[in-house]
């Protein structure tokens, strides 16, 4: 009786498994090739610079960050002087204005994070020297109800007129940036009285003049510094009458004392707009335009605005 030999059989199952075998490796690589994604290459230095090298006490300064097109930074966030940074595109990659407070020493500390089109962040912290302003000081005559602390009503008026202005600040930096290069002097007059000037009222009350006093006569006409929205048009216990306006990316201009105002809140303006006219409104000595720039909640010198986008 003929013997069955197996080995054939065991032959093709043999052959069939390692078939099997070699097409289960084949797909398995194929589908790893599919998932597999390399690491991104290293992210390109945050390069960071500022302009000018050494911002002045109680100015403003533009800070950059370098984005080169094959793989610049698609945003960047971040904090300088206390304040919240608000980035916008440039031609050369990104940049936000930047206050110094009138009472920083030396230096300032910031930071910057980037984020890339991968979404991957990189951040740096830096420490920016700054260089002291010069400012003056003046002794100066008011009413009497101006040159004596105030009492319990003024200042629940003033707490109210510090809130409003502060939620002004709020909203610019909420806004996006609506500011052009386009920036002129709201009056073309002398100044009067200069930023960050020590002032005492009748002896008593001693603080910093915080705007650019710019003559004027009362009736004549105060134009907007730069493009934006009104953003309050209200009278204030010290202020007067005034307009504020919002810049957006942080930035809020004011005009005070005013003795008519000329928009209301909502409007549309560019730079030159008529806003209002030259009064005597509020705390002061006789007609001017009290000009006031901030960027957040710091208040800085105007022109240095103005001189940024020159």
């Amino acid at each position: 009786m003929p013997t069955h030999d197996p080995a054939p059989h065991r032959r093709r199952t043999a052959r069939i498994t390692l078939t099997a075998l070699a097409t289960l490796v084949i797909a398995a690589a194929a589908t790893f090739a599919l998932l597999y994604e390399p690491p991104p290459p290293p992210l390109p230095p945050l390069e960071i610079t500022w302009t000018p090298a050494e911002p002045t006490q109680g100015h403003l300064f533009l800070i950059r960050v370098a984005a080169p097109p094959d793989s610049g930074a698609v945003s960047a966030t971040g904090e300088a002087g206390g304040e919240t940074l608000h980035f916008h595109a440039t031609d050369s990659g990104l940049e936000s204005f930047a206050p110094v407070p009138i009472n920083a020493t030396d230096s300032i500390d910031a930071w910057v994070r980037a984020t890339y089109p991968d979404g991957r962040t990189q951040a740096d912290s830096l420490r920016i020297p700054i260089v002291e302003g010069t400012y003056e000081h003046e002794r100066l005559t008011v009413a009497p109800r101006f040159g004596s602390p105030p009492n319990e009503e003024d200042q629940a008026r003033l707490a109210r007129d510090r809130e409003k202005a502060a939620r002004v600040s709020r909203d610019a930096g909420a806004t996006p940036r609506l500011w052009s290069p386009t920036m002129v002097m709201p009056r073309p007059y002398r100044v009067t009285s200069e930023f960050g000037t020590g002032r005492e009222f009748n002896g008593q009350i001693s603080s910093r003049h915080m705007g650019l006093d710019l003559q004027g006569f009362t009736g004549d006409t105060v134009v907007a510094a730069a493009d934006g929205v009104v953003a309050l048009v209200d009278g204030f216990l010290y202020a007067g009458n005034l307009v504020y306006l919002n810049h957006g990316g942080g930035v809020v201009s004011g005009y005070f004392h005013l003795s008519e105002q000329l928009v209301e809140a909502g409007d549309t303006v560019t730079a030159g707009t008529p806003i209002g006219r030259v009064g005597a409104t509020g705390r002061v000595t006789g007609p001017h335009l009290h000009w006031v720039v901030r960027y957040g909640s710091t208040t800085v010198d105007p022109r240095s605005l103005l001189a940024l986008v020159r």
